[in-house]
């Protein structure tokens, strides 16, 4: 029997000690080491030779490479997230933390069980006994509600017929006679109602029965479901540098969540790590690319560099990472030392500067960095109310307005919510736009899984952009946009959506590709002045 083939790949090609990276990769931004980037390049390569894979491929699938070394072999490993061709072991890729489609095991086998227990639940509920039940309740339904409508109608008639003889000559005589009569109606239908509802409860009985074996059963199948993923969880034994273990529930726990999000562990990149601290690689840089076509919701360019997720990888790779030099988050770093804003307009009521791209616009719950609201409660102490009246993303650079006192704030507000003042973006697109202008029009809604992200959502928030392509140069677009309304990261995925103009913002980190900035400035905003009532058209110079 032929051993099976390690999920390690050399290099094919000398390496120099100056090669190699200094600090592992931030897993959360970076711009990939030429090692990774070659190493993504060769798993690439395999990709497109893989033809059984192509229809699944093409629909998209994120993969992960690890650079490692281990004595003097300096090499790569590789692997995908979730599931391909319906497995989690494919030989060229690392195995899976925890292999949970092994046929005898305890998940497939207690799966099993679920799955016969689904079965016995849908049998029940939708069965011959449940149909023929339901068809005999409907059945004397109709037939009670019909001949007691019907005795209702003989027994107005016959009060009617009372009615005028109560009215006759002889209508005092027979007084008790009618009285009898009424009551004899009464109580016959009476006893007709009892007899329909004596009738209908036999087979009501019968259905509660049912139901009652359904819902203990619902009851089982929910308990064991959660039992089975909590020992799941419990399975994922996740290593770090410095031999420590703990699996999902400590790891999550620690880091403030009641639980592991489903699929937890089974990204690329923990894969990627469990494999090597297991194996005795040395973690060099890491980097995870998508291949194929993007989410509906969400924004993955074809062979585009990603980072980690935040929801299911922030807190097992920061246990994961413990015992590496780690790369600084850049992002960070510029976050904490950003440049301050300048002032380009300002009187008693109001100011509006010119924000710089890396700075927050008002203070983030995960740290101190500093911010405009912090800069302007610094500038202008005699200031009352909450200053800073809009937003712009942290890495997006241009006008941003400051209310010096409460009811000017309200003022500005107003117009904001009413869509009376309007903006002017400038950006460089990562693409070409084929149309001169144009209109997108996608609802967003946070990506709960993964924020900061936003994602194109029936049911989001209506968010409307306008454009207009400027000039078209070596491969990128520049472009002016109007956006009608102000979610977060509006222009942003408008701009990388395939819906939209398939085309990301440069620098782009979240959408797009990695570069020394995202090409995004707010150029403009024109609005009434709230207490002079003069219009105020307030300009920044584009930085690129």
């Amino acid at each position: 029997m032929n051993p099976t083939p390690s999920p390690f790949h050399p290099f094919d090609f000398p390496i120099n000690p100056d090669e190699l990276p200094q600090l592992f990769t931030c897993p959360f931004y970076y711009h990939p080491h030429p090692l990774a980037a070659k190493a993504a390049k060769t798993v690439q390569q395999y990709l497109t030779l893989r033809t059984d894979w192509t229809e699944e491929l093409s629909r998209g699938k994120m993969f992960g490479v690890l650079v490692v070394q281990k004595d003097t072999h300096i090499g790569f490993l590789a692997a995908y997230s979730g599931l391909l061709a319906g497995r989690n072991n494919h030989a060229y890729f690392v195995p899976p933390v925890y292999d949970l489609l092994q046929p005898d095991g305890t998940f497939k086998m207690e799966e099993k069980r679920i799955s016969g227990i689904n079965r016995h639940i849908q049998a029940l509920a939708h069965g011959n006994l449940s149909q023929t039940l339901s068809r005999h309740i409907d059945t004397i339904r109709a037939q009670s509600e019909k001949e007691l409508a019907e005795t209702r109608a003989a027994m107005k008639e016959a009060k009617w017929k009372r009615d005028e003889i109560r009215t006759s000559p002889n209508g005092k005589e027979m007084e008790r006679q009618l009285i009898r009569e009424s009551q004899f109606q009464k109580a016959e239908y009476k006893r007709l109602e009892k007899k329909w509802k004596a009738e209908a409860a036999r087979y009501l009985d019968i259905q509660n029965k049912l139901n009652v074996r359904i819902n203990a059963l619902k009851h089982a199948r929910k308990t064991r479901s959660e039992a089975l993923q909590e020992w799941l969880f419990a399975q994922f034994r996740m290593l770090n540098a410095q031999g420590e273990e703990k699996d999902l529930w400590q790891i999550f726990r620690e880091h403030g969540r009641t639980a592991p999000p489903s699929g937890a562990g089974e990204c690329a990149a923990p894969k990627l790590l469990q494999y090597a601290f297991r194996n005795g690689y040395h973690p060099l840089a890491m980097a995870e690319f998508w291949w194929g076509a993007s989410p509906e919701t969400e924004i993955r360019q074809h062979g585009h560099f990603y980072p980690a997720c935040k929801s299911k990888c922030e807190p097992i790779l920061g246990h994961m990472l413990q015992g590496l030099e780690v790369e600084p988050n850049v992002q960070e770093t510029q976050m904490m030392h950003p440049a301050e804003p300048s002032i380009l307009y300002e009187d008693e009521w109001l100011v509006a500067v010119d924000k710089p791209a890396g700075m927050l616009s008002v203070p983030n719950a995960d740290n101190n960095a500093p911010s405009v609201l912090s800069w302007a409660q610094e500038h202008f102490p005699q200031a009352t109310g909450s200053l800073v009246v809009h937003r712009l993303d942290m890495d997006t650079s241009g006008i941003l307005l400051i209310a010096k006192d409460r009811h000017t704030f309200v003022l500005l507000q107003q117009q904001f919510e009413h869509r009376q003042i309007k903006k002017r973006y400038i950006a460089i697109l990562d693409g070409l736009v084929a149309t001169e202008n144009g209109m997108i029009s996608l609802p967003l809604q946070p990506n709960i899984n993964d924020r900061p992200r936003q994602m194109v959502a029936q049911n989001g928030k209506t968010a409307i952009t306008r454009y207009q392509v400027v000039t078209r140069q070596d491969g990128h677009t520049r472009i002016t946009f109007y956006p009608e309304t102000g979610r977060t990261h509006q222009l942003r995925v408008h701009a990388a959506h395939p819906q939209g103009l398939n085309a990301p913002i440069m620098g782009d980190n979240l959408y797009g590709k990695h570069a020394d900035r995202l090409y995004l400035h707010a150029e403009s905003t024109c609005f009434v002045h709230p207490q002079t009532g003069t219009t105020m058209d307030i300009h920044s110079p584009v930085p690129f």
